[in-house]
């Protein structure tokens, strides 16, 4: 039997979806449109037309989409679709909104598309419809997420008390990744004998210090890097953990709102980077170089640490090769003794909107809805059988879903995205943990090669999940909170952003660490943390 990659799906899908009914038909949710029992189909007893704006990807029309094919049968439910370009999308919708020419629905929209600002604006305007209310009565499967998550609550609902968008929901086996992972070079490891991983970072500083010296790569020249990155911008937050904080910015520590930067934490990390620099363990070219050079080095066997989504998209390994590459995992110091690792919020915000222009809030919400369930989550992520995948019986009499005629294989992406608009965008949704039941295999009697999959998911659950801390809570500030930070943020990060440079490479000595401090205290840092100190507890109390 061969065995052979297969495509798992974005979002395959972990649990049932829920179908709870209020026992019959509900009248009086929009003028002449009767709905059907809540979680079930259909979403209305009679066809009821509307429109809907998202932004194209270019791949296909959304009309000729199976999937929004398949939920006009479902639900009873029409859309007409205005799908302006991505790189247009902000601006068509912009002014879609300053013309009044809206349409009923807003989908695969952003948050730098529709940003926090227009979600407060255009709510206060009665643009945007609040659906705080309708949720528990029509919305079952996304209500038992936020009943289960609470958090989540919190982080759709604006200063104002309202919720007037969805949001993308992910629990993937790397959804708590906050960008892509630190990679060690396994040759090498193999190479200096390397059997246990550093947990202090004196510890792994003497790692670095082998790699370099004790020729790992093995061709007699002293050309290893033992640690690379592109300005720092993907290694930053991984090793500034080390040193107790997650991120170069605004920090909630135990209820408390700080500034990173000017931290003594930071200057812990920057001195030892700096360290790092001057014994040239970090790479010379770090701040000058650009993604492809990194990654040339990385295929020459040249680096012994990088950063990258995964590590072969770096070192040029196949797929499978690739498990020899350890995570990066926590170390502590003495200024953090307890280990901690930077995590996403695991989610995207803005993804689904209801315009004052909808003839039924209630129908729209218990079409939507449908994603967040674990049938509703898997028709959007593949579509529906017969247009991207369809069912075979392998020699073990067992249903598999193979791709459907005409899906090439080592192509299915492109395939995929004439099939369902979950593709480049954010989408309202749950993404639900990989399941083999539901992967798409070129032939139904492959065995599913699942190897590298289950790496990547043991080696986050041992080395990021049990030491997960969220930098800040995705939350809202007000229109006056907004505009008193706005240009306090770009001057704090640009200055902030050149002197890490300078320190780390030593141009500017960390003797001058107080005078640093000074300055930013004198660009206003005291009232821009106050602001989010109060942004975060008015989110800490929410119910």
């Amino acid at each position: 039997m061969k065995k052979t990659k297969v495509l798992m799906g974005l979002f395959a899908c972990g649990m049932l979806l829920a179908a709870c009914g209020n026992g019959g038909s509900d009248k009086n949710a929009g003028a002449d449109v009767e709905l059907g029992t809540v979680g079930e189909f259909p979403v209305v007893k009679e066809k009821l037309s509307m429109t809907m704006m998202g932004p194209g990807t270019g791949a296909a029309e959304w009309k000729d989409m199976a999937v929004f094919k398949t939920m006009a049968e479902k639900s009873n439910i029409d859309f007409t679709f205005t799908t302006p370009p991505m790189a247009d999308f902000a601006t068509k919708l912009n002014l879609a909104f300053a013309s009044g020419d809206l349409a009923d629905v807003l989908f695969g929209t952003d948050s730098n598309s529709l940003t926090t600002a227009m979600e407060m604006d255009y709510g206060k305007q009665g643009i945007l419809v609040p659906i705080e209310d309708l949720i528990a009565d029509n919305m079952p499967n996304f209500n038992q997420i936020l009943e289960e998550n609470p958090d989540i609550r919190k982080s759709i609902t604006t200063p104002d008390g309202h919720i007037y968008s969805l949001p993308m929901i992910h629990r993937g086996n790397t959804a708590i990744w906050p960008r892509g992972p630190v990679w060690y070079n396994g040759e090498w490891l193999k190479a200096l004998n390397v059997t246990e991983l550093p947990k202090t970072v004196d510890e792994f500083y003497d790692l670095l210090v082998r790699m370099r010296d004790e020729d790992p790569n093995g061709n007699g020249k002293a050309d290893e890097i033992p640690l690379t990155d592109v300005k720092m911008d993907s290694t930053r937050p991984w090793l500034m953990s080390a040193f107790g904080i997650t991120e170069r910015g605004i920090e909630e520590i135990d209820g408390k709102v700080v500034y990173t930067p000017i931290t003594e934490n930071y200057k812990e990390f920057v001195t030892f980077m700096n360290k790092l620099y001057s014994e040239k363990l970090l790479d010379p070219e770090v701040y000058s170089q650009a993604d492809e050079q990194k990654k040339a080095k990385g295929q020459n066997n040249q680096i012994g640490l990088f950063p990258d989504w995964f590590s072969f998209f770096t070192t040029g390994r196949k797929e499978v090769d690739a498990i020899i590459d350890p995570m990066f995992g926590p170390l502590t110091s003495d200024i953090s003794p307890e280990p901690i690792m930077p995590a996403s919020t695991r989610m995207a915000r803005a993804t689904f909107a209801i315009t004052s222009k909808n003839p039924s809030p209630e129908a729209t919400l218990r079409w939507v809805d449908y994603f967040y369930g674990k049938e509703g989550s898997d028709l959007l992520n593949v579509g529906p059988e017969g247009a991207f995948w369809e069912y075979a019986k392998n020699d073990a009499g067992e249903q598999v879903r193979i791709f459907a005629e005409g899906v090439d294989p080592a192509d299915s992406e492109t395939a995929r995205s004439k099939v369902t608009p979950n593709y480049g965008i954010t989408v309202p949704t749950m993404g639900f943990p990989s399941d083999p039941a539901t992967s798409v295999k070129a032939n139904a009697n492959d065995v599913p090669d699942t190897t590298f999959q289950d790496f990547i998911t043991e080696e986050t659950e041992t080395k990021i999940t049990p030491f997960a801390k969220v930098t800040f809570p995705l939350l809202y500030l007000t229109s006056e909170e907004s505009d008193k930070v706005r240009d306090n943020a770009t001057d704090l990060k640009t200055y902030v952003e050149q002197m890490e440079a300078k320190f780390i490479t030593g141009v500017e000595p960390l003797s001058n660490w107080d005078k640093y401090v000074d300055t930013i205290k004198g660009m206003g840092v005291e009232d821009y943390v106050k602001i989010y100190q109060g942004a975060y507890d008015r989110w800490a109390s929410a119910e």
